[in-house]
């Protein structure tokens, strides 16, 4: 008799075991679930421009020493950049409290046309000439019409020597 106690404890023992192993997982599956469309979402391909976008390389170095770029010296001064290697219709460079921001002057919300180049207006909108899309300056934040910032480059800033260079 004692013999079948042992195993009816153990069997019981088993019992619970198997039993706290499913709560766990009805616990845990959901969570799994969750990340997983997250990171599955979050690795999806961002359109940030219309399909029709010139992709040109860019590769621009500026010494903002000089005196043509001394308007990005102080926060909220911008340029224009028609240079080599500068898109197919140049930058708009704009500096910014936390650095700078530089701006495909292509639309980027329709495909390229003769009258899509984008403009800068009252040192504080960006605007597109054909339909009158507009982003804030600073922010590249679209505010009317298109739905997508302009597109962005990247920059590296050497503050000592005053080089700024521009690549994609």
């Amino acid at each position: 008799m004692p013999d079948n106690v042992f195993y009816v404890v153990l069997f019981y023992k088993d019992i619970n075991y198997f039993k706290m192993k499913r709560r766990t997982l009805y616990f845990f599956l959901p969570i799994i679930f969750i990340f997983s469309i997250l990171i599955i979402n979050s690795c999806s391909e961002r359109n940030e421009t219309v399909n029709c976008f010139p992709n040109a390389p860019i590769n621009v170095v500026l010494n903002l020493n000089y005196p043509a770029y001394f308007d990005l010296q102080n926060v909220g001064g911008w340029i224009y950049v028609n240079e080599q290697q500068c898109g197919t219709r140049g930058l708009i460079v704009v500096r910014t409290t936390n650095g700078f921001k530089i701006y495909d002057r292509n639309a980027p919300h329709i495909c390229p046309e003769q009258n899509t180049t984008l403009n800068v207006q009252n040192s504080i909108k960006v605007i597109c000439p054909k339909d009158g899309a507009e982003w804030i300056l600073i922010t590249g934040e679209p505010t009317k019409i298109a739905q997508i910032p302009p597109k962005t480059y990247r920059y590296n800033f050497d503050s000592n020597s005053g080089i700024l260079s521009i690549f994609n």
